[in-house]
């Protein structure tokens, strides 16, 4: 009996934590202009780094950013967050090979469920070539899934 009351006083108590702060880490999908991995850490309240990693164009794309989240419309865990970052990348495209390099940057929102530890995300990805395939890439957005923890 001991042990039940102590395991319920314990989940009681993590649901409870999770409830009244926002998540450390999440770790989910995404899916947009390219599908793949998302990971978000936060090292504050409101800072996080978040890395993607995709397949794109018969290659992949690794993409790590650091975003500045604030509270949006007043409305409890909604988020909107700006970043910026980078990219590196291989891909293959009508026989042609090509690595990749380059800024990115990202705006976007995401909702974190209270009743789940689900979080999902929509943003803008914007990045910038500077090596192969040059110029500016405006149409990079997705949809992200997470686990949170």
């Amino acid at each position: 009996m001991r042990r039940l009351l102590f395991t319920f006083i314990l989940f009681s108590a993590m649901a409870i934590a999770i409830n009244a702060q926002d998540y450390n880490t999440g770790v989910g999908l995404r899916g947009g202009t390219a599908w793949g991995l998302t990971v978000k850490h936060f090292v504050s309240q409101k800072n996080a780094f978040e890395g993607f990693l995709y397949a794109y164009q018969h290659g992949f794309n690794v993409t790590g950013l650091y975003e500045i989240h604030n509270k949006a419309f007043d409305v409890d865990n909604l988020r909107w967050y700006f970043g910026f970052g980078a990219h590196v990348g291989s891909y293959d495209e009508a026989d042609i090979h090509d690595f990749v390099l380059g800024p990115d940057g990202v705006i976007g929102i995401e909702y974190s469920f209270t009743e789940a530890p689900i979080n999902i995300g929509l943003d803008w990805n914007p990045y910038f070539n500077i090596i192969g395939n040059e110029g500016f890439k405006p149409a990079s957005g997705a949809i992200s899934i997470r686990y949170i923890f």
